[in-house]
């Protein structure tokens, strides 16, 4: 295995900048998910590691090699880089074991350890016995490991996966989530991950790189990226995150400060280097905001939407005085909640947004 430094990696189109200084190190072994909106930069990241572009700027090192710089290039048949993308690319003449072996067949690797290897491919992703079906016989999840399993064949020293789940239902995705992260504590591979899918990121990865308009916005573990979000793009883009203006009242004291939102104030979480300061802001998680009956210390808000989900309700609010903003809450059943009537919400926490330039 390997690991992989993205070194103020930049790449252009034209005019366009779509990667602007990308720094990352990925440690030996590491699962990192590569996550952000439409547009943000992943995937060509991936293929810039994979060797399908070429850096503009900066360099990509992988097991102590650089495999990109803006002088040169190796081929991505030479960077032992796998490969798993969303569609599969599967030849469906051939059967499980001759699309597993293709690449060695290819590369004249003999009978008796093509075949070797093939089996031992087969059974890391626990496919024994398949090797004489066809993909057309087989359903999307064991597709889906059918191309994991042509990409390790190789040996590759780091794996990419580009969207593996986008074509799968959601209960196949859930037994896919389970099957890699079965296979990344098996094996020790090193892997880097694009999705869009935040409960995978989430679900999977050591870290998660969260890119933005082409730049690395924030890379953190999943739950610091949730908790402490570094900026206003990454608390709003993480589960929904509510940004609300506040004052900042008290310098940090053991990781909280005091601050003032919306007429009410509040306790909250914050850097060791938080100081008192007007208009910064608050990112709320649904959790963190509850609904208290109307003769409580809360907000006023008007209720716009209820959304029955089963067993709950996604409830979405304005305060009265700030109709522009909008927030959310989840109510258990009995939901009591309706839309059209006011309400008051109290604040329980959440987290002071650094300022920029000043997140970590």
């Amino acid at each position: 295995m390997a690991g992989l430094t993205i070194d103020q990696v930049s790449k252009r189109f034209g005019e366009h900048e779509a990667l602007s200084n990308v720094s990352i190190d990925v440690a030996d072994g590491e699962f990192l998910a590569v996550l952000g909106p439409s547009g943000c930069g992943k995937t060509t990241l991936l293929r810039m590691v994979a060797g399908f572009e070429k850096v503009s700027g900066g360099r990509i090192v992988i097991g102590g090699q650089t495999m990109s710089s803006a002088e040169h290039s190796l081929p991505p048949e030479k960077r032992k880089v796998g490969i798993v993308f969303q569609n599969y690319a599967l030849w469906p003449h051939m059967t499980v074991a001759e699309n597993v072996g293709y690449s060695l067949k290819v590369a004249k690797v003999g009978r008796a350890e093509r075949d070797r290897r093939v089996t031992e491919a087969l059974s890391l992703v626990n496919l024994n016995g398949f090797g004489d079906r066809r993909p057309a016989n087989l359903s999307g999840g064991q597709r889906q490991r059918v191309a994991l399993a042509r990409c390790l064949v190789s040996a590759p020293s780091l794996v990419l996966f580009d969207e593996p789940l986008a074509n799968l239902d959601v209960h196949l995705r859930a037994s896919m989530e389970d099957e890699f992260a079965d296979f990344h504590k098996r094996t020790g591979t090193t892997i880097v991950y694009i999705t869009h899918d935040q409960a995978e990121a989430m679900a999977l990865a050591d870290r998660i790189a969260v890119m933005d308009k082409g730049k690395l916005a924030q890379l953190a573990p999943p739950r610091e990226l949730y908790r402490e979000p570094a900026n206003e793009m990454v608390a709003s883009f993480i589960s929904q995150g509510i940004i609300l203006p506040a004052d900042v009242l008290t310098a940090a004291e053991s990781g909280h400060c005091r601050v003032r939102v919306l007429g009410q104030e509040v306790v909250v979480r914050c850097r060791p280097d938080e100081r008192p300061r007007a208009g910064a802001k608050l990112c709320c998680r649904s959790p963190e905001l509850e609904a208290v009956g109307a003769h409580e210390e809360g907000i006023p808000v008007a209720i716009k939407r209820v959304v029955y989900q089963g067993g709950s309700a996604r409830v979405e609010l304005s305060p009265v005085e700030r109709p522009d903003l909008n927030l959310h809450i989840e109510q258990a059943d009995p939901v009591t909640l309706e839309a059209g009537v006011e309400a008051r919400v109290r604040i329980k926490s959440g987290w002071v947004i650094p300022e920029a330039g000043n997140a970590s």
